[in-house]
């Protein structure tokens, strides 16, 4: 018989233990060039304008709900940033939210910058930072706009880097996320998955011109929003930051990375409300990109270790557990560097604190995906939204 099944039978697990060890090498590689882009793409040196040419204005849209402890800091930085043309457009939905007085009085402070606060909104889709930003971008009147979460702190010359990376054929700058330096547990699980894991896949996602933009501190051609309807098009979708970038490459503009991280800064550090956002972003994920289902769980430094220990003992007959501590003290090294060059200074924690949040984020990373996966149900803030293939979302609060 020209087509011999209990062949392909016998050879699905030596394809399997190939397919594991080619994946094993690709992921060490990628961490490779994560390590060695990191040290020439970040924290570069803001370079002195000309004064012959002017800087672009920018429209900063901040969209605001409730407040934090670090919150009146956080905004503070942008009123006091180092750039010469810029408007502060505070955007708030609800008009008893605890946000409105602290902007109100930094306000009142810093009376030379130009800020307004916008109470109210407008209804223009299911995703409500859209809804709540659009006031906003309507008052808007610079080119660039800049969308930024409340969460974030800037340096005074962030703004500088960011146009800097807006070349001509370039649409979009985005900050990578990071962390400020805060005390506690929680605050050294947020720094560790964000300088090894989130940074790993978001810089090579840079290099290799993938788009894997957060919406959390970017800058845009106001442009090319315009062109497209302006915000309320992407109001659709709840990872608007997703399809507002797609839309601009699907146009051959390109998005970069600037030189400096966005420092995350939320006065509120809690684990289950981390691993909460977590999963929010891998059911995100999930909606839009269905090859997440199979890349991403293999992509984990424990799965990824076991499944690359059983091929080599069935190819090679190498002891598995051998293996799987070499493997394991690698990826250890390697994030290790990585997160010290994203820090580009002393970490705020203990070499032995980094071990027990490296060792939790790893040995939880894939349970958070899997619990993640049984639930499609998205819960954000007080409402629930249900994604459909694709990434459009239907609001579900009503239903469940």
């Amino acid at each position: 018989m020209w087509w011999d099944t209990s062949n392909v039978i016998t050879n699905i697990p030596e394809c399997l233990a190939y397919f594991f060890i080619v994946f094993w090498i690709g992921i060490r590689v990628l961490h490779f060039i994560a390590i060695v882009y990191a040290k020439y793409r970040l924290h570069r040196r803001t370079e002195k304008t000309c004064p012959e040419t002017p800087l672009p204005g920018i429209s900063i849209l901040k969209p605001l709900t409730g407040s934090d402890p670090n919150l009146y800091s956080n905004l503070e930085t942008f009123f006091v940033m180092n750039y010469p043309s810029y408007e502060l457009l505070f955007c708030i939905e609800n008009e008893l939210d605890e946000a409105i007085p602290i902007v109100r009085l930094l306000i009142d402070k810093y009376k030379h910058i130009n800020a307004h606060l916008f109470i109210g909104g407008e209804q223009v889709g299911i995703n409500p930072k859209i809804n709540n930003m659009q006031t906003g971008y309507s008052a808007a009147k610079y080119e660039l706009i800049m969308i930024s979460d409340a969460g974030i702190c800037m340096k005074e010359d962030t703004l500088l880097d960011m146009v800097q990376h807006l070349t001509e054929d370039t649409g979009l700058v985005h900050q990578m996320p990071f962390t400020c330096d805060r005390e506690g547990f929680p605050a050294t699980f947020e720094k560790i998955y964000f300088g090894t894991s989130m940074a790993r896949m978001y810089l090579v996602a840079d290099l290799m011109r993938i788009n894997c933009h957060t919406g959390m501190s970017t800058l845009i051609r106001k442009k090319l929003l315009d062109e497209v309807g302006g915000l309320r098009t992407f109001g659709v979708y709840l990872a608007e930051d997703f399809f507002i970038a797609k839309s601009i490459t699907d146009r051959k503009w390109r998005i970069r990375v600037s030189s400096q991280p966005a420092l995350q800064n939320s006065g509120i550090c809690q684990i289950t409300a981390f691993q909460a956002r977590l999963a929010r972003w891998i059911k995100l994920r999930l909606a839009m990109i269905p090859l997440t289902t199979i890349i991403e769980p293999l992509s984990e430094c424990v799965l990824l270790g076991a499944a690359s220990a059983w091929a080599f003992r069935y190819l090679f007959r190498w002891d598995p557990l051998v293996f799987f501590m070499v493997h394991l003290l690698i990826w250890f090294l390697c994030d290790f560097v990585l997160l010290s060059i994203i820090q580009h200074g002393s970490l705020p924690f203990s070499k032995f604190e980094f071990v027990l949040g490296w060792l939790f984020r790893e040995f939880t990373g894939l349970p958070l995906f899997l619990h993640a996966l049984k639930d499609p149900h998205i819960k954000w803030r007080s409402r629930s939204y249900r994604l459909r293939w694709g990434g459009v979302a239907e609001d579900f609060t009503k239903k469940v």
